[in-house]
């Protein structure tokens, strides 16, 4: 277990690795956990580029606290982060999917002290409700049945109330990255964030930066095969050689 500033335990795990100094941290999707069999499987590849430190957000899982939805989730990467480099790791990178990514991101702009950043499906603004799998969510963030139906069904208990303020959004912090390297990665098939999306990102980005965009790709840590997520350990080594 991992605590935050604001004092929520975060259940982690640490995958080591004794021939490397880099740390990955990878961040799940809105109600994902690691313990989920696709984030492992990412955590399995991306162990052959570093050791790694997967969590479970607040709210998530078996994390206490409640989802913020990517406000105080930067508070949660840091902590990991944190023990990352309590653990020795000298290079670490956040590998961030949906709105992990997001909050990769804006943990990267607003706190600093990683090294990398690949941000993987993220949304570039809030409140989007333009696909129908976006109206879903915002149904289950913002109805109580909706929350009750995320916590019966997903372990994810959200919290009550809308944002004040609202959070700097991720196109924004995106310009604050620079100059730690940023990769945006977005599938063109993605059913919940458009390319628009991947192209905000990266035009509010400075220098390093890359865009992805991959065929057939569909959203986050479901679709991610292990040749792109081997692709994005490649990347991450890339950038501390």
């Amino acid at each position: 277990m991992l605590r935050t500033e604001d004092g929520v335990r975060i259940d982690a795990a640490h995958t080591s690795s004794m021939h490397t100094d880099v740390g990955i941290v990878v961040a799940h999707g809105f109600t994902g956990s690691w313990r989920e069999r696709a984030a492992r499987r990412i955590v399995h590849v991306l162990s052959g580029f570093g050791g790694v430190v997967a969590f479970d957000f607040r709210g998530h899982g078996r994390s206490g606290g409640e989802s913020t939805v990517g406000d105080l989730e930067i508070l949660d990467v840091e902590a990991a982060v944190r023990h990352a480099r309590v653990v020795g790791y000298r290079k670490v990178a956040v590998v961030g999917f949906s709105m992990g990514a997001a909050v990769a991101v804006r943990h990267a702009g607003l706190r600093g002290g990683v090294d990398a950043v690949a941000a993987v499906s993220a949304p570039a603004r809030w409140y989007y409700r333009g696909t129908r799998p976006m109206r879903q969510v915002h149904w289950a963030i913002e109805q109580p049945f909706g929350r009750w139906a995320a916590r019966v069904t997903k372990r994810t208990r959200i919290t009550r109330g809308q944002w004040d303020p609202i959070p700097m959004p991720p196109h924004e912090a995106a310009a604050l990255i620079s100059p730690v390297p940023l990769l945006i990665v977005h599938g063109d098939a993605d059913a919940f964030f458009p390319l628009e999306h991947a192209h905000q990102l990266y035009v509010g980005a400075r220098e390093p930066k890359e865009l992805w965009v991959e065929p057939g790709y569909g959203h986050a840590e479901a679709a991610a095969s292990p040749d792109l997520v081997r692709k994005i350990g490649k990347w991450v080594v890339s950038n501390f050689s």
